[in-house]
């Protein structure tokens, strides 16, 4: 054992990640100074995605026009359904 005396209070009183877990939880880690994430969830210099990132619209799954389309194919096969009913 060591007779070492830990000074922990300096962490225990930094403030937490604003961040959610996987599981809803808080995210428990300290917050990188002058930010409100950790080093893992955004805190750190160059962490996150470039500002304009095109990337993320790269499949067009939730345009508009995608949206709107789904509406349209699923209102068809709800008039469909109600027909096959009103012919049994």
């Amino acid at each position: 054992m060591s007779d070492h005396i830990r000074q922990t209070g300096a962490m225990l009183a930094s403030p937490r990640c604003g961040a959610k877990t996987r599981f809803g939880g808080a995210c428990r880690a300290p917050a990188v100074s002058g930010r409100k994430r950790c080093r893992m969830h955004g805190g750190a210099p160059g962490s996150g995605a470039p500002k304009a990132n095109r990337n993320a619209r790269k499949h067009g799954l939730f345009t508009r026009g995608a949206i709107a389309e789904r509406r349209e194919i699923r209102a068809l096969l709800g008039e469909a359904r109600r027909l096959m009913e009103g012919m049994k």
